[in-house]
């Protein structure tokens, strides 16, 4: 059965100039609905997180000073929120939405989480929206429960998964993969097992042809028995921060590319959104609607 993470705290606890890129995590719950892709019984709203799990990932002082909101104002300034305990809070359940997935996607095959990809979010630091990175702390989680022996984490955001990198840079039981605009933020990169920089304009084909290359061989090496998808939007010529040229149609194409992959393997899948910020937010809705239905396709 399909399950996806959805809680309304993902939407509204952040000041009126945060709201737009984030009212779309209601508008994909709704537009999955009226679509037919889910239906209520598919939605859960996650639990609260033992915080054991977060500082497997984060740093305990950091974890500490970020919960009691001592963050200094130059931290606050990097993770271009205005910091309150109920934005932790918000973030603090998209983790936990992102656990629960994993032990879905085990039942199941696939799990998503409406929200979530929050891979700027180093061991120490927060970052371009990202406070607490979802993925690494649930990848963290499935070692320490001895669920998963090798994890893969695809990124396939716009922007590379510095955060991510980083909290795995010394954890050969996760390999960090990482397709993403070279020029574009975070202007200053961790280094993934992994990474594909691309040049500004690519299109459809050489983007999926980059991808196909990777994917199946990568999965034959390595052999992970978990994998993680950041499937974020932004890579749409739409996109205001994107940088790519990435039509809707190839975007789909893309995470099609994943899911089969997946499929092919055996594998159990655990995805969240990532980013998108194209000016309509029907292009963005449609785009991460479309990943649901790629899925679905596939692995169902």
């Amino acid at each position: 059965m399909l399950k996806i993470a959805f809680d309304s705290l993902y939407n509204h606890p952040l000041p009126l100039g945060h709201r737009f890129p984030m009212v779309k995590y209601e508008l994909i719950h709704d537009q999955l609905l009226y679509e037919g892709i889910a239906e209520p019984h598919n939605f859960f709203k996650p639990e609260e997180i033992r915080e054991q799990f977060i500082t497997l990932a984060h740093d305990h002082t950091y974890w500490e000073r970020l919960k009691t909101l001592r963050l200094s104002p130059q931290e606050i300034r990097r993770t271009g929120f205005t910091l309150s305990s109920r934005l932790v809070q918000r973030e603090v359940r998209i983790v936990q939405g992102t656990m629960q997935a994993c032990d879905f996607a085990l039942e199941n095959g696939i799990a998503f989480n409406i929200a979530g990809g929050t891979h700027h979010a180093g061991s120490n630091w927060g970052e371009g929206f990202c406070l607490l990175n979802d993925q690494a702390i649930a990848a963290h989680y499935l070692l320490h429960q001895q669920k998963a022996k090798k994890v893969l984490i695809v990124d396939l955001d716009v922007h590379q998964g510095n955060g991510t990198a980083e909290i795995f840079r010394n954890v050969p039981e996760v390999f960090t993969f990482s397709i993403h605009s070279q020029r574009n933020f975070p202007f200053r990169k961790e280094q993934s097992d992994l990474d594909i920089g691309l040049d500004d304009g690519v299109e459809d084909e050489i983007y999926l042809e980059i991808l196909k290359k990777h994917i199946e061989p990568l999965i034959h090496r390595i052999n992970p028995d978990f994998v993680f998808y950041l499937s974020g939007v932004d890579v749409l010529a739409t996109d205001k921060l994107g940088w790519l040229n990435l039509t809707k149609e190839g975007c789909q194409l893309r995470d099609e590319v994943i899911f089969e992959a997946c499929r092919k393997f055996g594998l159990p899948v655990q995805v969240s959104m990532g980013g998108g910020y194209s000016p309509h937010i029907k292009d963005i809705v449609d785009a991460h609607c479309n990943t649901f239905k790629a899925a679905i396709n596939s692995l169902f």
